[in-house]
């Protein structure tokens, strides 16, 4: 039988080591290394220490970049785990040179970097840029929506935050009420402390409520009702995903076609992109003109984005600045031959949604037959709905609109599957458009739609999904870097800068042969 010599994992020993040994050619730690020691000024820090003559020495804050970001390229967020990192792994080590800084300087030093950040992000693209890993022939923005550290519960207005408020109190007071009871009797007094702590959870829960409501106000939204504020994080904004509702930002990017090294980043407190592409378009300038001052870079450089940052207004900048943009619309697809067939998926699986809660799906327009003079149509029940408008302008286009007598709507069989609300509405009613309105001039999103659907556009925009989402896997799933553990604008932007330095050194380390 075969004999083994024992070893075990657990042990451990002293050995001498060199730190600059440790750090090898050819590996991350060595180009990142070598990138912050020779390539990036880090002088902005200075004007933070006034201590040449008086005062502690502080952290170099090489020491501290390498650290973060090399605990950033491992999935590594937390400070303390990083703190930790520099007292136990060999790697950290060497790159801390065995400082061992404490994870409150370490969280201190990412929270306060707002303003070296965008030195540091521009530094970082001007190696990019001299390795020639960035093209300059097409940038594609898209946005990634993480959680941040702020929980939803806390999402709400004033009139809902109120309301909770008023609830917990209701809820104290029946508890207290119900102790009052029994107190006359002999109970379980481990279920009395128990309601007691709740009592108390429930007190501090309405004291940050009346907090807030005594210092804020309800965040104004475009249609002038209010937007939901969060007590937590106020900055931050409830978004839809494709993994549920999360409390969270939007880390936009824009993505180079060439390398897909990112050009420039910003994180946004917004569940709509409607107003994200403008401040975008200027950080790509600004950020092109600090590296090479060679002007605009967009006078040589075609730009996608997706029909999230599809407004007017937006295609109205676009035009006007003398930008080569391709811009999806929300009917892109609906035009695009290609696409033809794609109702009955969305058919199928808009059955299959409404087969799962139990009730059946809503008549569309298309379970509608119209007359081919339009004076009438007949609903699935076949019954008449007559017209109620001709030629009506529903935002720019011209639509027959019909609607159901109270007669044929009232006792109908069908109203479930047909009327969304049937114990409040009446009857049922359907608009067939029949195209654009001739009146006005052609809008900025009309020019936009001919552009992009011409034989050219398609090829052109059909280039923005392998430009954009690369990164973001990369960031979020590839390395791990998929929340947010700060709060305020101001913060996790510094951070989703970070997440995208991190990036783009892989990207220097992959491609650039010097570095490596």
């Amino acid at each position: 039988m075969a004999r083994y010599k024992p070893y075990s994992y657990e042990q451990g020993k002293f050995i001498p080591i060199f730190f600059e040994k440790q750090i090898l050619p050819g590996t991350f730690e060595y180009s990142l290394n070598h990138l912050i020691d020779n390539e990036l000024d880090l002088s902005v820090f200075d004007e933070r220490f006034q201590n040449d003559k008086t005062g502690a020495p502080a952290y170099d804050p090489r020491i501290l970049l390498k650290i973060v970001l090399f605990a950033y390229s491992r999935g590594i967020i937390s400070s303390r785990r990083i703190a930790q990192c520099c007292e136990e792994n060999i790697i950290f080590m060497a790159l801390s040179a065995d400082t061992m800084p404490h994870f409150t300087t370490i969280a201190d030093f990412i929270a306060t970097m707002d303003k070296e950040i965008v030195h540091l992000f521009r530094d970082v693209l001007l190696v990019c840029d001299d390795l020639g890993l960035i093209g300059k022939e097409m940038f594609a923005i898209d946005g990634c929506k993480l959680p941040s550290n702020a929980s939803k519960e806390w999402s709400g207005t004033r009139s809902e935050f109120e309301k909770k408020a008023a609830k917990m109190e209701t809820a104290i007071g029946m508890i207290l009420e119900k102790h009052r009871e029994q107190d006359q009797n002999q109970t379980n007094i481990q279920n009395i402390n128990r309601e007691k702590k709740f009592v108390e959870t429930l007190g501090k829960r309405i004291s940050k409520i009346r907090e807030w409501l005594n210092n804020n106000d309800d965040k104004p939204g475009k249609t002038g009702k209010p937007r939901k504020s969060n007590i937590t994080d106020n900055e931050s904004a409830k978004m839809k995903t494709s993994r549920g509702v999360i409390q969270g930002y939007d880390g936009v990017t824009a993505v180079d076609g060439k390398h897909q090294v990112i050009v420039h980043a910003e994180a946004f407190g917004e569940a709509q992109e409607h107003d994200l592409l403008k401040p975008m378009v200027e950080g790509v300038r600004e950020n092109f003109h600090a590296i090479d001052k060679e002007g605009d870079i967009f006078k040589t450089t075609q730009l996608t984005a997706d029909s999230g940052f599809h407004t007017e207004k937006n295609m109205e900048m676009l035009f006007t600045g003398g930008i080569d943009a391709y811009v999806a619309d929300t009917h892109f697809r609906k035009r695009d031959p290609r696409f033809a067939n794609y109702e009955r998926y969305k058919e199928g699986s808009r059955k299959e949604r409404a087969g799962r809660k139990g009730h059946t799906p809503l008549f569309s327009t298309k379970d509608f037959i119209f007359d081919k003079e339009l004076r009438y149509c007949l609903c699935p029940a076949g019954k008449r709905l007559y017209r109620s408008g001709a030629n009506v302008v529903v935002k720019n286009f011209r639509a027959y609109k019909f609607k159901g007598p109270k007669s044929a709507c009232l006792p109908c069989a069908l109203r479930s599957q047909c009327l969304r609300y049937p114990e409040r509405t009446e009857i049922r009613q359907v608009a067939y458009f029949v195209g654009r309105s001739a009146k006005g001039e052609i809008t900025f999103t009309e020019r936009m739609k001919r552009k992009i659907d011409s034989a050219s556009g398609k090829v052109l925009y059909g280039m923005r999904l392998a430009i954009s989402e690369p990164p973001f896997a990369h960031i979020a799933s590839a390395i791990g870097l998929n929340r947010f553990t700060l709060r305020g604008k101001r913060k996790v932007n510094t951070q989703w800068n970070l997440f995208c330095i991190v990036h783009n050194v892989k990207k220097i380390h992959r491609y650039g042969l010097g570095f490596a």
